[in-house]
């Protein structure tokens, strides 16, 4: 795939070769999982997905098992107990009902944190393995609510699975064995991998999850009465804690381990000007065979941009800016082709590279949704304005949904989750957009074989028009990152995210201690927030300068300018990283230690906050307050 995916890139004009690492990866060898109850019956989960006649790519021969990426080989049979969505807070909840959990099995849904949290949070309390299912309760369309289950309706197909990766990508992404650098022959590997997890862990369908929680009704504490977000679904039981005395499951997971080859295609594009270089990437491995939304849209939108980008060339045009495409491998299992690329490629990266577009699930709905840094907002709304999408912009979709988010505009902030985590901690902005699903769309079975081409053409975008569309914003994106004279950068807004951040921090002081006043000087809050609010009148100043017609007419400001862009977000970078999480080096900007996928801002600072380590916190605020009050002299350098 590896090498098709080269030569079709080459022949339409962008010269692609493959980038190979050595990687540790894990495979499922044998799992099973048995319901054992106190009368002696026994109920055995299916884990694999039914084979449906409407859709061939269920029945594909060699399709692989439902099975979580680097899962713990094991066999467990104990008790268990029904942990919600399996955050760290639902755990903490059941130790204050005095709910067992040592040596029991955690049962947990999907939503929430990212599934290696759920298995981080169950091991840190002793619990000996974990199993996760969907429930249909979370999705629009719903077989409760009349509407048929795919293939015949919108709704869950019963049997669906989703598979996934349970490493920690709270502590670092990437090849486990080689944290912080990439992944080559020979190179010097841990041993012992403080990413993944300990206890063994399986994936099931919600129809399997029926009659394990059904198994629990009557006993521990009622699911309604713990007053926790998401703990109640739709399926026919009580969400009862348990632990139930006789109901057992036994739990079999045998993993292969073992260092194997991983290709990313890189292709390049080189622009007149070499220190500037702009980067596009989608993940190309899945869990299935099938993959039509994740990661299958996305690649099909890089073919046909190289497509574009290439017919350009032909006609002569050369973009100021270096471009490269790269197709990862092995996202699925830690972010690991992308993380390896840019251990590889740091120095060139950190002395080049202006900004990240990430495209992973490109469709999987009619709704656009983004994450970016703060810098690229404006400029991909703008973007959004010149491109169709049905008898309107897609600006006007997009406004419609996020008229009423006036601070964010509709874009999150970038935590994980995706092929552009490593880049933030370069200091790279990062753009992620995809086509999301509404509330009334045709259920997406993300990591499931049901993610089909059937499914894709049937229920969610027919003529593919919404691919087209994604298509068509995502190289007019890239055009004119690659091609602008200056780049097309808000520093007035990444100023003014700065500033909400810096509140946000000083507004968690009070559920640390009543006397938050005390708190706020304890950890030098008002140097921060000085330093913050001076960046913001420069920055204003930075962009009425640049935005200026004798400013853009001057080629050597604007060459310098550029520079200044570029580098600005360098200064956030902190070389030893965060306590306990080095891989995370960004100050701005990290996944949530708690959460895995949703970002945290200002890390450094709001974790020791919340450990009540205000010296470390204060250290945080100065750093950052320095490295802003930095951002403002390379500014006014302008």
């Amino acid at each position: 795939m590896a090498e098709q995916i080269a030569d079709k890139w080459t022949a339409n004009g962008v010269p692609a070769s493959l980038a190979e690492y050595q990687v540790f990866l894990s495979y499922p060898k044998e799992h099973k999982l048995v319901l054992n109850l106190a009368n002696g019956s026994r109920y055995t989960a299916q884990i694999y997905e039914d084979v449906l006649e409407e859709d061939e790519t269920t029945g594909y021969p060699g399709a692989p098992p439902a099975f979580h990426g680097y899962s713990k080989s094991g066999e467990v049979n104990a008790e268990y107990v029904y942990a919600g969505r399996g955050h760290k807070d639902d755990f903490v909840a059941l130790k204050a009902a005095n709910v067992t959990l040592k040596g029991k099995i955690a049962l947990t849904k999907y939503g929430g944190p990212f599934r290696g949290m759920k298995v981080q949070n169950a091991e840190a309390h002793d619990m000996i393995g974990v199993v996760i299912f969907s429930d249909p309760g979370d999705d629009g369309p719903q077989e409760a609510k009349g509407q048929a289950a795919y293939p015949k309706g919108p709704a869950r197909q019963p049997s669906s699975v989703q598979r996934g990766s349970v490493a920690y990508i709270n502590q670092y992404p990437g090849d486990p064995t080689t944290p912080g650098r990439p992944s080559k022959p020979g190179v010097e590997r841990v041993s012992k991998p403080s990413n993944l997890p300990k206890i063994p862990s399986l994936p099931i369908s919600y129809r399997d999850a029926i009659p394990i929680l059904q198994a629990l009704d009557g006993h521990g504490l009622v699911g309604k009465t713990l007053n926790r977000d998401g703990w109640v679904g739709g399926l026919n039981a009580t969400y009862s804690t348990g632990p139930a005395p006789g109901a057992t499951l036994s739990l079999k997971n045998l993993m292969e381990e073992k260092i194997t080859p991983i290709w990313n295609v890189i292709g390049i594009i080189n622009g007149t000007n070499a220190d500037e270089t702009i980067i596009i990437g989608n993940h190309r491995d899945a869990w299935i065979i099938g993959g039509a939304a994740d990661p299958n849209s996305g690649s099909a939108i890089l073919v046909e941009m190289t497509k574009v980008f290439g017919e350009m060339l032909k006609m002569g045009w050369k973009p100021r800016r270096n471009i490269v495409f790269a197709s990862w491998d092995a996202e699925e299992y830690a972010l690991i082709g992308s993380t390896e690329w840019v251990e590889d490629y740091a120095p060139w990266l950190s002395d080049t590279a202006i900004s990240y577009l990430n495209v992973d699930i490109a469709v999987s709905g009619p709704l656009p949704g983004a994450g970016s840094t703060p810098e690229l907002r404006e400029f991909a709304q703008e973007v959004m304005k010149k491109v169709i999408y049905g008898k309107r912009t897609l600006y006007d979709a997009w406004y419609d949904l996020n008229q009423f988010r006036p601070e964010d505009n509709g874009f999150t902030h970038l935590g994980s989750g995706s092929d552009y985590t490593a880049f933030l901690q370069l200091g790279i902005g990062a753009l992620d957009f995809g086509m999301d699903a509404a509330g009334n769309t045709p259920v997406y079975h993300y990591l499931s074989n049901y993610d089909s081409y059937y499914w894709m053409k049937t229920f969610i975008d027919p003529d593919f028009s919404i691919h087209a569309t994604t298509g068509q914003y995502l190289a007019l994106l890239a055009y004119h990152l690659a091609h602008d004279s200056l780049i097309p950068f808000d520093m007035d807004a990444y100023a003014r995210n700065i500033n909400y951040m810096v509140r946000d921090l000083i507004s968690i002081t009070p559920s640390i201690d009543p006397d938050y006043e005390k708190i706020q000087q304890m950890i030098n809050v008002s140097e921060l927030d000085n330093a913050a609010k001076n960046f913001q009148r420069v920055a204003y100043d930075f962009v009425d300068l640049t935005s200026s017609k004798p400013f853009l007419d001057d080629s050597k400001r604007v060459k310098k300018a550029n520079g200044i862009l570029r580098d600005v977000q360098r200064l956030f970078v902190r070389r030893e990283g965060l306590p306990g999480r080095p891989f995370y080096k960004n100050g701005l900007y990290a996944p949530n230690r708690d959460d895995g996928y949703k970002a945290q801002t200002l890390p450094g600072s709001v974790e020791a906050l919340q450990d009540r380590n205000f010296e470390l916190c204060r250290e945080w605020n100065l750093w950052l307050a320095d490295a802003i009050n930095k951002a403002s002299e390379m500014l006014a350098l302008s």
